[in-house]
């Protein structure tokens, strides 16, 4: 008799830092918005939660087993859009140099294309359009090299003194100003510099994007059938104690 195939893996990706990242994600077209309208006053607040919810999706997925590979795809995708959509804007309106918005945007543009390329070699047969956007059937896991989280902080500092910046300078004294403009200066120059070398190490890294194998996605499924288990079991026993306090 044939060989029973074991049931295709889905993720649970209904989890809180999941539901963080996807609010990232969603703040991203807002902020925009708000840039292009010169309503910095609000802009500034939401991007300061997107920036939060980027701390805190992660230490939470970590502290309480959360971790998933929709989870470490949709990271980096909320933080690409978030990080694309304000460089274009805050470019738009002359708050940030057209050749930055450039470099960024080409690294990006790259790296977007390769993440097609992987999910499609990597996806379990068979490559249907359903399976490939379901998310939830892991098949690549993308691994930020060192270069790349530097480059995404940098990237963030400079967005985030550009939002600031309509704001802040206004409140400084000239010698102030100059002493403040050569600074932006500076960061811009950093951030050109790893973005190009950030996109460089995922060309030439042998570990940033790894391809799961067969076993690798029994191994995940097990260990997700154990961690729902275990939680029932805390619940049930949860349960039993508030009775018997009653």
């Amino acid at each position: 008799m044939p060989k029973p195939k074991n049931p295709v893996f889905r993720e649970n990706i209904y989890t809180f830092p999941n539901f963080l990242t996807f609010s990232r994600l969603v703040s991203a077209p807002v902020i925009g918005y708000l840039i292009l309208k010169s309503n910095h006053v609000w802009a500034a607040p939401v991007f300061i939660y997107a920036c939060f919810t980027d701390l805190l999706d992660g230490y939470i997925a970590r502290k309480y087993g959360l971790q998933s590979i929709v989870g470490s795809v949709l990271d980096p995708m909320a933080d690409k859009i978030l990080m694309i959509t304000l460089t274009g804007c805050l470019a738009w309106i002359g708050n940030l140099p057209i050749w930055i918005a450039t470099i960024i945007f080409g690294r990006d543009f790259l790296l977007g294309l390769s993440a097609i390329y992987y999910r499609y070699v990597s996806l379990p047969p068979p490559k249907t359009m359903k399976r490939y956007w379901d998310f939830s059937i892991p098949s690549a896991e993308v691994r930020p090299t060192t270069i790349s989280k530097y480059n995404t902080a940098l990237q963030m500092g400079l967005i985030a003194v550009s939002v600031l910046k309509p704001l802040a300078l206004p409140s400084l004294t000239a010698g102030s100003q100059a002493l403040a403009m050569q600074a932006i200066s500076g960061l811009e120059y950093t951030v050109a510099a790893t973005t190009i070398l950030s996109g460089l190490s995922y060309v030439f890294s042998k570990t940033a994007v790894k391809i799961l194998s067969e076993e690798e996605i029994e191994e995940r499924r097990l260990n997700q059938l154990a961690l729902m288990a275990k939680r029932k079991t805390e619940k049930t026993r949860s349960a039993n104690g508030d009775k018997e306090k009653m």
